[in-house]
């Protein structure tokens, strides 16, 4: 059998369904506005935390609970085949975080402010947005107890929206109470609902009597005037919970944030309490939520450590992206400054020299690379240096080579201007292009 039969015969391997292949140029987009969130992290004094993509699954069981969608249905879990430990790919970075938090005991010297992107994993159907690989960025601040510090979540996600100029979103808050509060709140909503039972879908009726909070947050648009009408948690609020959240929007005020109170905004997990948060969009479609968080003051102890307060959020980047490639499809694409034009490759050395000082001025260089038959002609160059997007053409040609000069062409604004630089004083000129790019 030939090369090329046994070739054809060859299965082609995919990727898993819904664990995407990340390529240019959406891989710099990517790259900037991870970049982008260190930079603003920094400035608000957050620091970076890295935890494993393998935890062991009864992390996630005590932290979400056995009868939620996330351990029911969508978690990647497995057995490690040389110990049988019982082990999920992360489908949330919180629990994570709380548990290297408790096992590393962090907070021995007071609260912590911790930053993490990386990816998730849940078994869904792969739509828009939501995906069985996907990625997020996410913010905790853990010892602190005040209601600043949830504004100050707030706050660092409202100045990410700026930092990335992205228009059309929306925050919506609430607050949960306390456990106790919520408890009556509960037996208020079963009361409600049960009398509607009627009414309600198959997901809410199999919610009622486990987590009748969760049929708040139904998407079903035939049930939204019956949860309108629902008895709102906010009517059951002691107090001190009443005045944490006051204080949360006061801070929210002064610095000029515009939110909606959102009276259906709930979490299904008893470990939240007091204040939960969204940013929405209308242009993502159903997945319109692209950032999420709340106050977690139980958790920590829930998975083993001494009680801590604790508030975060986590952001989905696919949806951040989609909504910035939408915004301005050429944004957050780094543009190529040079790109090099070598018609001989006895000028290579040259130009490799050349460009490495280019680059050290922190100037983004590509040199053309040809074929084993030679770097190819002046004028096929010159289409690849313009379809390459730089902004300027360095032509190492046999008249420059001659002189010891390089020519620097402009192929952006339609001016086509251009100029000679000797090669002896690359650092001279080059400080002085990097000024221009």
């Amino acid at each position: 059998m030939s090369e090329k039969k046994l070739a054809d015969k060859v299965e082609k391997l995919l990727g898993v369904r819904g664990m995407n292949d990340i390529l240019p140029p959406d891989s710099a987009r990517w790259e900037w506005l991870e970049g982008q969130v260190r930079a603003l992290m920094a400035r608000f004094a957050y620091r970076n935390i890295r935890t494993p993509i393998v935890e062991p699954t009864p992390l996630f069981i005590r932290s979400l609970g056995e009868v939620t969608d996330i351990v029911e249905k969508e978690m990647y879990s497995f057995e490690d085949r040389l110990n049988g430990e019982a082990l999920t790919l992360r489908p949330e970075s919180t629990a994570g975080v709380v548990r290297a938090t408790v096992e590393h005991n962090l907070l021995y010297d007071g609260g912590k402010r911790l930053y993490y992107m990386g990816p998730m994993f849940r078994h869904e159907r792969p739509q828009r947005g939501r995906y069985r690989q996907f990625h997020q960025i996410g913010a905790e601040a853990l010892g602190f107890a005040g209601p600043e510090i949830d504004a100050e979540m707030i706050l660092l996600a409202d100045a990410l929206w700026q930092v990335l100029d992205l228009r059309d979103v929306q925050l919506e808050l609430n607050s949960l109470g306390q456990p106790d509060e919520r408890r009556q709140h509960r037996h208020a909503l079963m009361d409600y609902f049960s009398r509607h039972a009627a009414d309600l879908d198959e997901d809410s009726k199999r919610r009622l009597h486990l987590n009748p909070l969760r049929i708040l947050d139904t998407k079903n648009p035939a049930m939204r005037e019956l949860v309108e009408g629902a008895p709102k948690l906010m009517d059951y609020l002691g107090q001190a919970s009443l005045a944490h959240f006051q204080r949360v929007c006061a801070i929210l005020d002064a610095a000029g944030v515009r939110y909606q109170i959102n009276h259906r905004l709930v979490r299904g997990l008893d470990y939240y309490n007091l204040t939960v948060f969204e940013f929405v969009t209308n242009r993502l479609g159903a997945q319109g939520t692209i950032c999420g968080g709340g106050r977690y003051d139980y958790l920590i102890e829930q998975i083993g450590g001494k009680p801590a307060p604790a508030v975060g959020w986590a952001l989905g980047v696919e949806r951040v992206l989609e909504l910035l490639k939408e915004q301005s499809p050429a944004s957050s694409v780094p543009a190529l400054d040079v790109y090099a034009i070598v018609p001989d490759t006895t000028f290579f050395p040259a130009a490799m020299r050349c460009l490495q000082v280019l680059r050290a001025t922190g100037i983004r260089a590509q040199m053309h690379a040809g074929s084993a038959d030679g770097p190819g002609s002046m004028k096929s160059q010159f289409k690849k240096a313009d379809a390459s997007g730089a902004r300027f053409a360095l032509v190492f040609g046999a008249d420059e080579m001659a002189r010891g000069e390089v020519t620097l062409k402009s192929l952006r604004d339609g001016l086509g201007d251009q100029a000679c630089y000797p090669l002896s004083e690359v650092s001279t000129w080059a400080a002085r292009l990097q000024s221009q790019t």
